[in-house]
């Protein structure tokens, strides 16, 4: 049976919110062409046939919707999504998943994310003051009231969703202040996204650094250990891939083993590329509009993202974690493993809490703790 994960971008990079250290922004700043508008109901359904093209029944395609904010293509879009999916291939096993600032979410909007078994990813940066100061609307106003109330609207509709925290260089330095607020909205699925700097501009204020990242996720361990002993259990991402890396010897986040895979991003006009951070002319692998999925795979090999790696720094080499991380993601370099002056953040953390983390994620998995 076929596995297939496609992320789509129905609304480009448009977006309703003005966060400052948006990377997708930057990103598209770098191509001719900045934004694709609102993918088309033709597109959509071209799309749709040549992802099915590949596909017999029972093979399962797994799509996300990224921006930009998908939900500006509005719930019409997404309603006849399903719809056609359904439709053209019956037989093949559809989920679905969503990443949103949650601004448009309503009563209606949750309730089809429910019958349609949506996973959403919520932003929110921890407390109001943090996320207010950097993820703000087109008129410059704070957000925070707004991800709250989506989050209500998803808790009374039954929508499965996790919360995305951009872990900016600023926000690392309160892990306390953003535990207690997770707690306090009985947050119990959480993700920690490192904060990136501009992809040709080197650092900005908003970067996060090794260090800020191996400080940072100490303090959340224990903090995550003390509530793992009461018997709440949070899940955080990426305990959870370390757990399933060391335990369960299973790669379950992009980039952690050091390896880039071949994602299937897809912008508003149909065009394919092979990474989220790098939706760039460059490594444009061809139009899913116009071209069966396997077709376009062979185009994104030759591209040259996959050899586009530099060599590891120095520090790597002579390093006991080598090979399980291989250097880790490249464009995570700078946020979490080596800096300019060698020192590791990830090495750091594994060194201090991972085979505490290894010990209570294997007592976890034996549902004895």
């Amino acid at each position: 049976m076929k596995q297939v994960s496609v992320m789509i971008k129905p609304a480009s990079g448009l977006c309703n919110y003005r966060c400052k250290y948006c990377f997708y922004a930057d990103v598209a700043s770098l191509r001719e062409v900045k934004s694709y508008g609102i993918m088309t109901a033709e597109t959509t359904k071209a799309v749709l046939q040549n992802l099915f093209c590949d596909l017999n029944d029972g093979d399962t395609l797994a799509v996300a919707f990224q921006g930009g904010e998908p939900t500006l293509a509005g719930l019409g879009y997404f309603t006849e999504f399903a719809r056609l999916a359904k439709q053209l291939r019956p037989g093949v096993r559809v989920s679905y998943a969503l990443q949103t600032n949650g601004s448009q979410l309503d009563e209606a909007w949750c309730r089809f994310l429910k019958q349609h078994h949506f996973l959403v990813g919520l932003s929110l940066d921890g407390y109001a003051e943090a996320h207010n100061r950097y993820r703000v609307d087109e008129n410059g106003a704070g957000t925070y009231t707004q991800v709250v109330r989506a989050k209500k609207l998803m808790d009374e509709a039954g929508v499965e969703y996790n919360i995305l925290c951009t872990l900016t260089n600023e926000l690392a330095r309160h892990p306390q202040k953003i535990w207690n607020t997770l707690l306090q909205l009985k947050i119990k699925y959480v993700q920690f996204t490192p904060c990136l700097g501009r992809l040709e501009e080197g650092q900005d204020e908003w970067a996060l650094t090794p260090q800020r990242f191996a400080s940072f996720y100490q303090s959340i361990f224990a903090l995550w250990k003390a509530e793992v002993e009461k018997g709440n259990y949070v899940s955080v991402k990426l305990f959870d891939d370390i757990v399933n890396l060391l335990v369960r010897h299973e790669v379950t986040a992009c980039g952690l083993h050091g390896y880039c895979q071949l994602q299937y991003i897809v912008e508003a006009d149909g065009g394919v590329y092979p990474c989220d951070f790098y939706v760039l002319d460059r490594y444009y692998g061809g139009n899913l509009a116009r071209q069966p999925l396997h077709e376009i795979a062979e185009q994104l090999k030759n591209t040259g993202f996959l050899q586009s790696r530099a060599e590891l720094p120095a520090p790597c080499a002579g390093c006991r974690y080598l090979a399980l991380c291989h250097g880790g993601c490249k464009r995570l370099q700078q946020a979490m493993y080596v800096d300019d002056d060698g020192y590791c953040g990830y090495r750091q953390l594994l060194d201090t809490i991972g085979q505490p983390l290894c010990d209570i994620g294997s007592r976890l998995l034996a549902g004895v703790l």
